[in-house]
């Protein structure tokens, strides 16, 4: 399952941090700062999401 949860991760977190960018730049906020923040959350955020992902996919 972790091998499954790794190729997820990889979709999944360039998913997650290239929306949460666009949502900072919609925002106003062009400087590197917070798009560098808004990256990260992204990527942090897609760990238990393909943890979940992959165990829903596992299971069935």
């Amino acid at each position: 399952m972790f091998r499954l949860a790794s190729i997820l991760y990889s979709l999944i977190a360039t998913t997650l941090a290239g929306t949460a960018m666009i949502a900072v730049l919609t925002a106003g906020f062009d400087t590197l700062v917070p798009i560098v923040v808004a990256a990260i959350v992204g990527a942090l955020v897609a760990l238990p999401v393909s943890y979940f992902v992959a165990r829903a996919m596992y299971e069935t």
